[in-house]
């Protein structure tokens, strides 16, 4: 019921997401703690004490639903119980509450543009037949004589509707395992407000939102029309107020949108609290980007009173060790630069310097597992071994997304890296033998342990909050925030001299006497 979970230690618990360290948990590869090489609830219930010691404020997971697992997860078959191969909703629900009583709130992923096709409703449409009450949750429609009632592509490739036995057409804007909800529909609506309550009242701290601005198409449009439509904004007032019954509840919005007045609309006081910020993630590494970027998303939420979120990787994009060692540094979801050369060592100091960047920044971040490892992107997983849809549907052209999926090496000297005393369900590289938490643990040096003393850092000093701008010359970021600390930032060709300063707080790399190298941050204490 509403406000009938107690936080227990949960720290800042007003307005808890603003400055919030957010941990991304993909859970099939994070730990598998029953030995079938898949990460599940119980390896992740044993992992608990490393997050807490990580020093993160909330978990968020990705989809732990029943699900045919055609897109990892995010063809959801029954939003009200768990994956059998994950474990038990008795595990999530002590999940939740082992998480609290380490003051880690938990985040859980919704996915309500699309459902699967082997869904209960999905199913039923599929039996009733043209014009039925079960297929107008659903886009069914005829076709446009022998082909698809309109030339919508999908997101993942190819067509974006598939014919049905009768002869109708479904509409499913990623791949045809999702059918996508019809929103016009009461009944959508209400089963997705039954949904929040369901996991509000198990404890759930918030709710991140999949694909949250194509909820509402436009079928009759000659253009594809289902971004951004007016009408989703209604939805998610609707969503606020379930929130709000509740009480420090956080609604999170994938919004990918590159119109920062649209993007500010979902955040208003009466809709999402936070959206990613893609534009932080896909920036590349040179200095004007940067800095235009985070001048826009500052400057698209301080009116509005939104927090900003700082964001580097997750589960849909090349790994920020990988992406920072190439010639260009953007993220780019229609070219990911597969095969592309990466410098491993320039990425890996560019990933050091861009995590303190990001964490020193206004507001709240996201760390998503293996980052905090440096772990680089699996390129070579063999073809037969990809399970991303988006493999098969661009005609084996695009690699998809496998990549920043491997699981997690924890400890030995070889796979399964302490993950799983199976074989994985994808394979490690056998280079990660030196990237375990094990072995970084216990390197003062290793990226592990930079993020370990940040994330401590800015739980006491950082998160929410306004910075201020210091001008040191070019390809130097440069900010003070309210605590007193200073981030220098260079992203020059040169080593440059550190401001006037009491005491150095942590550096991404070694400093040259009292200057600081190239692709390096530094936190001040002023």
């Amino acid at each position: 019921m509403p406000g009938s979970t107690s936080p227990g230690t949960i720290r800042n618990p007003d307005g808890w997401w603003r400055g919030a360290s957010i941990y991304q948990v993909y859970l099939r590869s994070f730990a598998d703690g029953n030995g079938d090489g898949t990460g599940d609830l119980a390896g992740l219930r044993a992992r608990l004490p490393y997050l807490s010691e990580l020093g993160v404020d909330a978990i968020w997971l990705n989809p732990w639903y029943p699900s045919p697992m055609a897109d990892g997860g995010y063809d959801v078959a029954d939003y009200r119980n768990i994956e059998p191969v994950f474990g038990t909703l008795a595990e999530a629900e002590k999940l939740i509450e082992e998480a609290h009583d380490l003051g880690i709130r938990t985040i859980v992923d919704v996915v309500p543009n699309h459902g699967s096709d082997q869904m209960v409703w999905f199913q039923e449409a599929l039996e009733a037949g043209p014009g039925s009450e079960a297929r107008e949750r659903f886009w069914f429609r005829p076709g446009n004589g022998d082909g698809p009632p309109n030339g919508w592509k999908s997101i993942f490739g190819g067509p974006a509707w598939t014919q049905v036995p009768d002869g109708e057409w479904y509409l499913h804007l990623f791949a045809p395992e999702q059918p996508d909800f019809n929103w016009n529909n009461p009944a959508v609506r209400e089963e997705f407000l039954d949904v929040l309550r369901f996991w509000f009242d198990r404890g759930v701290d918030g709710i991140r939102i999949d694909s949250a601005a194509v909820l509402v198409k436009d079928l009759d449009s000659v253009e594809e029309s289902y971004t951004d439509h007016d009408g989703v904004h209604e939805i998610y007032r609707e969503w606020r107020r379930i929130a709000d019954d509740y009480g420090q509840r956080v609604l999170i919005g994938e919004v990918w949108l590159p119109d920062q007045e649209r993007f500010a609309l979902y955040l208003r006081p009466d809709e999402m609290h936070t959206a990613f910020n893609f534009a932080f993630l896909a920036s590349p590494w040179e200095p004007d980007a940067l800095r235009d970027v985070i001048d826009m998303t500052l400057a698209t939420h301080v009116p509005i009173g939104a927090p900003a979120t700082w964001v580097l990787s997750n589960h849909d994009v090349t790994r920020p060790a990988t992406r920072f060692g190439r010639a260009d540094t953007s993220f780019d979801h229609g070219d990911r630069k597969h095969g592309m050369p990466s410098d491993f060592e320039l990425g890996t100091r560019r990933a050091r310097a861009a995590a303190l960047l990001a964490m020193a920044l206004p507001g709240s971040v996201y760390v998503y597992q293996g980052e905090e490892l440096g772990l680089w992107e699996v390129e070579d997983i063999p073809d037969d071994l990809r399970e991303d849809p988006i493999w098969a549907r661009s005609g084996h052209t695009d690699p998809g997304r496998d990549g920043c999926r491997v699981p997690l090496p924890w400890s030995g000297g070889e796979p399964p890296f302490g993950f799983s005393t199976g074989v994985p369900w994808l394979p490690q590289p056998a280079g990660w033998s030196t990237m375990t938490v094990e072995d970084q643990l216990a390197d003062p040096e290793s990226m592990l342990s930079l993020y370990r003393a940040a994330l401590g850092i800015r739980r006491e000093r950082l998160g929410d909050g306004v910075m201020a701008w210091l001008p040191l010359g070019d390809g130097v970021l440069a900010f003070t925030r309210d605590s007193g600390l200073i981030c220098v930032v260079n992203l020059g060709s040169q080593p440059v001299r550190l401001p006037p300063h009491e005491s150095i707080l942590l550096t991404s790399g070694p400093l040259d006497g009292d200057l600081l190298p190239t692709d390096t941050t530094a936190w001040l204490s002023s």
